[in-house]
């Protein structure tokens, strides 16, 4: 039986063996000055696997994508990146170490060309030194964007500008990828691409933390998710099932 306030486990096959894990959040309280807005969330990411970490506007999942990639503190609790704690290590210190982040909103440079764009994502000497191989598997998984290369980012389509932010990370050759609101911005369609895009990522084996507000597609690309809600865990799952939840489909779904 549950605790109380503890979050909903649907079944899953077996546990998973912690070694697996290359990022693991345990018990995280998360906020800014005297604000707390997480509250003891425990999540985890497995080697070769997209999860989804969904949930609505104020829920807390962009903090904890924050806290993941260096840029807040957390107040308590731990982070790992395979199997090393990181807690509290600045950004750059994490890329070191293969965490890369898509931010919000692309954050690109307009006035550069696609490859000026992605040739950022190599700032570190260890990615400078492979440059040339992450533009080849950075133009193998999106070919439109090679035959786009010398045109300015700012005349690429949104879902192309979503392709470019997530070059750019993989540029840093990671060890793990987290998003934060890929689709954010984009017209139906459009992100429906770019889910196409971060699954055919995953399938290569990038373990993939995935922050959105789209549930129905997050729940449709991902082996599992995290639903927050005000700050808490309130249910975490196989995605598969998590889609047949009633509360997911009342919630999220409109059904």
């Amino acid at each position: 039986m549950s605790e109380p306030g503890a979050p909903s486990r649907l079944e899953t096959p077996a546990a998973e063996p912690r070694q697996r894990r290359v990022l693991d959040v345990v018990d995280a309280d998360l906020g800014y000055g005297e604000l707390q807005v997480v509250f003891g969330v425990s999540l985890h990411v497995n080697a070769g696997e997209l999860v989804g970490l969904v949930g609505g506007n104020g829920s807390g999942k962009s903090t904890i994508l924050r806290a993941v990639s260096g840029m807040i503190k957390p107040r308590g609790g731990k982070v790992f990146l395979g199997g090393e704690d990181v807690t509290g290590l600045k950004p750059h210190d994490l890329a070191l170490r293969g965490l890369a982040h898509v931010p919000m909103g692309r954050q690109l440079f307009g006035d550069m060309t696609v490859e000026e764009n992605l040739s950022l994502g190599a700032y570190l000497p260890p990615a400078r030194a492979r440059r040339a191989e992450g533009f080849e598997r950075v133009y193998r998984l999106f070919p439109d964007l090679q035959a786009k290369r010398r045109a300015a980012a700012g005349s690429l389509s949104g879902g192309q500008q979503q392709m470019v932010a997530i070059g750019r990370a993989l540029m840093l050759h990671p060890k793990v990828l987290i998003m934060d609101e890929p689709s954010l911005g984009l017209a139906p369609l459009l992100v429906r691409e770019v889910m196409h895009v971060i699954r055919s990522v995953a399938d290569t084996g990038m373990p993939i933390l995935l922050v959105e507000q789209n549930v129905t597609q997050v729940l449709r690309i991902s082996e599992r998710a995290y639903v927050l809600e005000n700050g808490r865990l309130a249910l975490e799952g196989p995605s598969a099932q998590l889609r047949g939840d009633p509360m997911i489909r009342r919630a999220y779904l409109g059904l």
